[in-house]
């Protein structure tokens, strides 16, 4: 793989493309307001198949499922109320950024809590306008009594995570366009499950950038400084990072190629293609119940005490941009400004420095907004 903060000492690109650590907040969605900028989904979950009605924002409400508690965090949970009869579906949420943003952006979310349980299936991720040709970012997924995060990628065939990335995860599939996506599971303790929780939780982040997809994870007692200073209003920096989690450079995956401007979703769902599929769920969650069926046995009947701990707490979710236009609810218009696209080439370098990128960018300017049109922008990998 390559030393992407090489780049930075290459005159004639650092004539193009300045190298930043630093990233301006462009969205703060905490407490009160959280819910302002995101649509609710009301309808079923026709994505993953899961026995659940992602509810529309005024059902929401009503039912208490989704609100802001007494510590001024977000609260998005299943039903944990309702006895479900036969053949019905269990009441969760869906939320969708009302905004998107392009390449050139850093999100971070801070949480106490995650969803788990047997049948659950939290998420908070990341897709363009249409699945999968616009590209899938998965950042925080497990399901049933997991205690491990997982990460992935979702898109056409042609990406893919190239064998030996600077990560602390663990690599599984790295073709992209398979169903599972290109998988890493975080190393980490604490990253998922009951153990989440009892850490204080934790924070992570996930940068979408011409040179990679890149995201870090830090359970609450290992946040770096800038994490621990970052305020509603502030930048942020990333120079001390360290390694991400989960990496996935431009040497195997033509982002712009793959990937448009992304929506930001959170959801719960239960049972479904994953954590109702009998290798996945029968191993831990075979005897929570008389039948051994996650949809009998945990969807039907009384909702308590079997998804009490069905809940996300979130403290914020932040959107950063290196200096580029606002978001757009507009994938398809979407531009970053020149000083953008070195983000991720700032980070410090893997002991594997064979391939040194070359990139091509298309600078002509848009009529509208100033900048670099991240559709037209094209990336070759050569070796050293």
């Amino acid at each position: 793989m390559f030393g992407a903060a090489l780049l930075c000492f290459y005159p004639y690109l650092l004539s193009l493309f300045p190298c930043s650590n630093s990233y301006d907040l462009v969205r703060d969605y905490s407490g009160p307001s959280f819910f302002n900028g995101w649509d609710f989904y009301g309808s079923w979950d026709n994505l993953t198949l899961g026995d659940v009605w992602w509810l529309d924002y005024a059902s929401a409400i009503q039912q208490n499922l989704a609100y802001v508690n007494e510590h001024n965090r977000v609260i998005i949970k299943v039903d944990n109320v309702t006895t479900v009869p036969f053949n019905e579906k269990r009441n969760s949420i869906r939320i969708t950024s009302q905004n998107s943003y392009g390449v050139g952006s850093l999100w971070i979310i801070d949480l106490t809590h995650l969803p788990h349980g047997c049948s659950v299936w939290p998420a908070f991720w990341s897709k363009g306008p249409h699945w999968p040709d616009n590209g899938e970012i998965d950042i925080i997924e497990g399901v049933n009594l997991m205690d491990t995060n997982q990460y992935a990628l979702h898109t056409l065939p042609g990406c893919s995570q190239p064998r030996g990335v600077w990560q602390t995860g663990a690599s599984g599939e790295t073709d992209c366009s398979q169903p599972s996506g290109c998988v890493v599971s975080e190393r980490s303790p604490s990253s998922f499950g009951e153990t989440f929780a009892a850490a204080g939780g934790g924070v992570w982040a996930a940068q979408f950038d011409v040179a990679g997809i890149f995201i870090w994870f830090w359970s609450r007692a290992d946040l770096p400084p800038s994490i621990l200073q970052a305020t509603a209003t502030s930048s942020i920096d990333i120079s001390g990072w360290g390694p991400p989690s989960a990496s996935y450079p431009a040497s195997g995956c033509d982002i712009c190629r793959f990937f448009t401007a992304q929506h930001l979703v959170i959801d719960i769902t239960l049972c479904g293609i994953w954590a109702g599929l009998p290798a996945v769920y029968n191993p831990h969650c075979l005897h929570s119940g008389s039948t051994g069926r996650c949809y009998d046995d945990n969807v039907v009947g009384p909702g308590s005490p079997k998804y009490d701990s069905a809940y996300f707490e979130i403290n914020y979710v932040r959107a950063y941009t290196t200096g580029g236009p606002a978001p757009t609810s507009t994938p398809s218009s979407t531009l970053v400004n020149p000083s953008s696209i070195s983000t991720a080439l700032s980070l410090p370098a893997p002991t594997n420095t064979s391939f040194f990128p070359t990139i091509f960018v298309n600078t002509s300017l848009n009529p509208v907004i100033g900048g670099v049109d991240i559709m037209s922008c094209q990336f070759s990998f050569w070796p050293w």
